[in-house]
């Protein structure tokens, strides 16, 4: 049986991967960092696989490398890795503390790096593996208020390209998933105007759903001739 690691898995987006991985058979480490994801343990193990839940803050190299472990020792393989822990600090660039912009590029950016660091060897060893990165669409895009996201998302998708050179003779595939805005509890909270604005720039003026960010997620990791890719879901917006 293979397993799956889902940094930031507790919640939102990371939820749904971790219950897709879950309901195709696979074994899956739900990594998180303030939400206890004990329900959703549950949950996954009521599935007929096997569930663990790390706490680990990813931007720290020393605690990606003891998930990384932790799942190699429970379940003996790492065999998908999904890097969907991410932060947001926005702010006009102008007056952009600059706390706020390494926050965000530490989490989002700096935390991916550290798990496929430790990962890879892992990988490499059996020859086999899948990396999918979430980055956004306004890492393609850019976005006004966001520049330290925006960075940190579009540094993913030069991180995802180099590894999927590096690790390609290997079998293992590195590739980039980009959402556009998602129902999440990020969005739910956003003012009505606001959700106006994001809606009249959405072909199909609705906001994704995490499941279908899920469905393609998996898809890609299980897509044997597919590497070094930025495949947007963003209902059009891009």
């Amino acid at each position: 049986m293979k397993t799956a690691v889902v940094t930031g898995g507790a919640k939102g987006i990371g939820r749904a991967i971790a219950l897709k991985f879950a309901k195709n058979g696979v074994n899956v480490v739900v990594n998180y960092l303030s939400t206890d994801p004990k329900e959703l343990v549950a949950e996954i193990e009521g599935l007929g696989v096997g569930a663990l839940a790390v706490k680990a803050d990813v931007s720290d190299f020393a605690q990606a490398e003891e998930l990384i472990n932790q799942a190699k020792e429970k379940f003996g393989s790492v065999d998908y890795l999904v890097n969907n822990a991410g932060i947001t600090r926005d702010g006009l660039i102008l007056k952009m503390k600059e706390d706020d912009f390494d926050a965000v590029v530490n989490t989002n950016l700096k935390g991916a790096f550290n798990t496929i660091r430790h990962a890879s060897g892992i990988m490499l060893k059996q020859k086999s593996g899948a990396i999918v990165n979430i980055a956004s669409v306004v890492g393609l895009t850019g976005n006004a208020g966001q520049a330290n996201y925006s960075a940190s998302k579009a540094g993913l998708v030069g991180l995802t390209k180099s590894v999927a050179k590096e690790l390609g003779s290997r079998g293992i595939t590195a590739n980039c998933v980009a959402p556009g805005f998602i129902e999440t509890d990020m969005t739910d909270t956003l003012p009505e105007a606001v959700k106006k604005s994001i809606l009249d720039s959405v072909s199909l003026r609705r906001y994704g759903k995490p499941e279908e960010v899920a469905d393609l997620v998996y898809f890609i990791a299980n897509c044997a001739y597919m590497t070094g890719q930025v495949v947007a879901i963003d209902g059009g917006m891009s």
